[in-house]
């Protein structure tokens, strides 16, 4: 019998720029002449339905004057639409227009079409570039930053997707003026959050300007975009593929999560993940983690920045803790929770661990208080 090995060692670089500013929309336009992508000259521009007369269409019609082949494809706005199935239909709509490996895409909106495109990106033609023009505080503050991309099933969120970066991000912090004030403050919980991990300045910042923030002022607005920015490369630079420290990310996430599925999606993501902060938070001080002092300044900080620190009545509460279990940190069939140890800080269990595993039993007694 013959043996033979295949060499597929490989060099990587996927670094990337994150550009933040205002009406970037002439500074994509020009790095795209510049060959941000090479020589492509036909991009197909993703967006949902709120962004498309908002924001899409302009960029669409700027590349269409510089000589482009563009073409916009739309799907309903909102979390319900990050499916397999809204994938397919995206990608047979491509299909059937002409694009094949020769095209970028370019996402044009929040964290559901970055999540979403950037998926497609990674799978069509075996994949093809993409951008990322961030619309939203919550996309400028997680889901445009790391690569992370995937859709949702019925059985479980982010669970069908790959890790994939894009060519460069642009944060729109103008596009932010035109956000329902629900949406801004639903953003804000993922910005809570990275001050929570990893950032005590930034939390103390937070909870003076809150108010600066609500109201969109330039100089608060820039602030928070470039420290989500830097704190997120912090962590995803050592470990890109989640194998040990970006976990911490997933603060809050994993009731989080679980919360915005069982609410079918009533909750916005930021608004879930927010309640979800305060169950781990007061999972934390049950453990002895972090005190009682520093629990109640991050349900405050929350209360401030007007995001829900309870569970709503008409959530299931054991249906919930079941839907716990399709977090992607379940382990042998064991609860995972990151949890801080102070404010700015996330408790490191073993080298490189940084989630602990909960009984059940013990996680039931702080959602049944929520």
């Amino acid at each position: 019998m013959n043996k033979f090995r295949v060499e597929l060692k490989k060099v990587v670089d996927d670094s990337y720029d994150i550009e933040v500013g205002y009406e970037l929309m002439d500074s994509l336009i020009r790095d795209i002449k510049e060959g941000l992508v090479g020589k492509l000259h036909k991009f197909a521009v993703i967006t949902d339905s709120i962004v498309k007369d908002l924001y899409a269409e302009k960029v669409c019609e700027l590349l269409k004057a510089e000589g482009y082949q563009v073409d916009l494809f739309v799907f309903p706005e909102g979390e319900k639409s990050k499916t397999r199935e809204v994938k397919a239909d995206i990608e047979d709509r491509m299909l059937e227009a002409g694009y094949r490996r020769d095209c970028c895409i370019i996402a044009v909106g929040g964290g559901v079409v970055t999540d979403l495109a950037g998926f497609i990106a990674g799978t069509y033609g075996r994949g093809v570039p993409f951008i990322n023009y961030a619309t939203t505080l919550l996309a400028a503050a997680d889901a445009s930053v790391g690569g992370k991309t995937a859709v949702d099933t019925p059985l479980a969120t982010n669970l069908i997707g790959l890790f994939n970066q894009p060519k460069k991000v642009y944060i729109d912090i103008a596009t932010w003026k035109t956000l329902p004030k629900r949406q801004i403050i639903s953003g804000l919980a993922d910005t809570i959050k990275h001050a929570c991990i990893k950032d005590r300045a930034f939390f103390d910042y937070l909870d003076e300007h809150m108010e600066e923030i609500l109201n969109l002022e330039r100089e608060a607005c820039e602030h928070i975009s470039e420290e989500n920015c830097r704190i997120k490369y912090e962590v995803v630079m050592k470990d890109e593929r989640e194998s040990g420290l970006r976990e911490i990310l997933n603060l809050g996430h994993t009731v989080g999560r679980a919360i915005e599925t069982v609410s079918d999606y009533e909750l916005m993501h930021g608004e879930a993940v927010s309640i979800g902060i305060v169950a781990e938070v007061y999972l934390a001080e049950k453990l002895g983690l972090i005190t009682v002092d520093d629990r109640d300044k991050v349900v405050s900080l929350l209360d401030k920045a007007g995001l829900p620190t309870r569970i709503p009545d008409y959530i299931d509460r054991e249906a919930l803790v079941k839907k716990l279990y399709t977090d992607k940190k379940v382990r042998d069939g064991r609860l995972r929770f990151v949890l801080q140890d102070s404010i700015g800080s996330v408790k490191e269990f073993e080298p490189g661990n940084f989630a602990k595993p909960l009984d059940e039993d013990f996680v039931r007694e702080v959602i049944q208080i929520l």
